[in-house]
């Protein structure tokens, strides 16, 4: 579903991603892992439009998206939910879902989207009156997964997911991703939380120091003795 190959990216003079090449298959959840300044965010910045690349190309169901506008990913089927959710504080969670369907091809759609949502979560339909602000940090990252997807997405880019999340509220966001994975939706997911990523990922690469050092099967990653001494301290 979506190839990235050669993908080479400063920020002014700093070269941050060198020669990055990755595949994403559809349906499946693929990993991201490396430390803070590895070029994890960068990655996603550059796939969704925010920064342009130096050199190299990213291909979304065979075509080219790396001279693309943001707004134009998105229309093709991409959605984007950046580390800590960032839900609009002072509207209520029924205008934050909305908001996730604001683009005119979406936006006529988005009553049975919402209720989907609201199945998907039901808190938010027990609160949709109630602003984003009042929420718990578990709730407002319940809260802008439901408007990533309210743009019906084929590919989820999800980062750092359990960022400042209690282990039973990373639990449940976790538990969501795999619920998003057995309705075929294709996830890349961006996370510090190895292990829990892991067992839950079809796929995984490494990032260090903006170039993929390793990759595999997620199962057979939790066995590698590099994961094991690196990123889960055994």
């Amino acid at each position: 579903m979506l190839e990235v190959r050669d993908l080479n990216v400063n920020y002014g003079n700093v070269q941050v991603l060198w020669d990055v090449s990755l595949d994403i298959e559809e349906g499946k959840v693929v990993a991201l892992l490396g430390a803070n300044g590895a070029g994890k965010t960068t990655l996603l910045n550059t796939i969704t439009g925010a920064i342009k690349p130096t050199s190299g190309t990213i291909r979304f169901k065979e075509q080219r998206i790396d001279n693309l506008s943001s707004s134009k990913i998105i229309e093709r089927g991409i959605s984007y939910l950046l580390e800590g959710g960032r839900v609009f504080p002072d509207m209520t969670i029924k205008e934050n879902l909305e908001m996730g369907a604001y683009h005119r091809k979406f936006w006529g759609k988005r009553k049975p989207d919402m209720e989907r949502m609201y199945r998907m979560f039901p808190i938010l339909k027990q609160r949709s009156k109630q602003l984003a602000k009042t929420m718990s940090g578990g709730e407002r990252q319940m809260l802008a997964m439901g408007r990533a997807l309210m743009s019906n997405p084929e590919l989820c880019l999800f980062d750092e997911l359990s960022y400042g999340l209690s282990p039973k509220m990373a639990k449940a966001v976790f538990q969501t991703v795999k619920q998003l994975h057995s309705e075929g939706i294709t996830v890349f997911l961006v996370e510090q939380n190895v292990h829990q990523t892991l067992e839950i990922a079809d796929y995984a690469y490494v990032i260090e120091n903006g170039r993929i050092v390793k990759e595999g099967a997620g199962d057979s990653m939790l066995e590698d003795d590099y994961i094991r001494q690196a990123y889960l301290g055994i």
